[in-house]
């Protein structure tokens, strides 16, 4: 089957992987939300360590930068980031990692119940049009495994999300393991399936991994140049046309 995305067409193609957060999901007031308050959490255990960690979050005011590490990291990397910064006020590894898992797992306690986070607009009319039309279709995010699953089903999504892929100890974006793993569970090639995604990790992941092609999404922003390397951005996911 064929997709045309602007002036791109991709050819016998059998599956289309997404990204979650940013790409399906409006994601960007929660995480902002949610990394001000690991902040903080963590600044309480060790001041002075909270604004450095905020500053590499990418949250700047009302504005967190989607090519920062809170919107394209795992927990598992962004908890690394907050102990090596708490590890440079002196204190041992052991301590320092404890010290970030309590700021983050009460976090976590605090915004259990907090996530709703829309879909963007269209999101699930182009998913069922994919699927109807015979795509199979997978999700690959660098959440939590737990997190995947309970946004397919939050969103009423099983019977056509084949796949739910997420990050926990594992490798992570842009390791091209991830997106051979979605693949061999879909059933298909990786040259028989095009990524989706708002990271340029998503682009350099599915292109090392031999994808047919990738897409790069930027919802309502025409400032492309952090997904430069992707076959071809757009701005909503409406873009994406089945063709004959």
């Amino acid at each position: 089957m064929n997709l045309s995305c602007g002036p791109k067409t991709f050819n016998n193609i059998r599956a289309v992987i997404f990204d979650k957060d940013g790409t399906l999901l409006d994601t960007q007031d929660f995480l902002r939300r949610l990394g001000i308050d690991r902040a903080r959490q963590l600044d309480a255990q060790i001041p002075g360590v909270g604004e450095c960690l905020m500053m590499a979050f990418g949250i700047e005011g009302d504005r967190l930068d989607p090519t920062y590490l809170l919107a394209v990291g795992s927990r598992q990397e962004n908890l690394i980031a907050a102990a090596a910064y708490v590890a440079e006020t002196g204190r041992s590894w052991a301590e320092s990692l404890q010290a970030a898992r309590t700021a983050f797992d009460e976090s976590d306690r605090l915004f259990q119940n907090e996530d709703t986070s829309p879909l963007f607009v269209g999101s699930l009319e182009v998913l069922y049009s994919l699927a109807e039309a015979g795509f199979k279709l997978g999700i690959l995010s660098a959440d939590t495994n737990e997190r995947v699953n309970q946004f397919v089903q939050t969103c009423q999504l099983e019977d056509i999300i084949q796949v739910k892929l997420g990050v926990d100890d594992g490798p992570s974006k842009p390791d091209p393991t991830l997106f051979q793993q979605a693949c061999a569970a879909l059933g298909v090639r990786p040259e028989e399936a095009i990524m989706v995604g708002d990271s340029p990790l998503d682009i350099e992941m599915a292109q090392r991994a031999g994808a047919a092609g990738t897409i790069g999404i930027c919802w309502h922003s025409q400032d492309h140049r952090h997904l430069s390397q992707a076959d071809v951005t757009i701005e909503q996911l409406d873009q994406l046309q089945v063709v004959p």
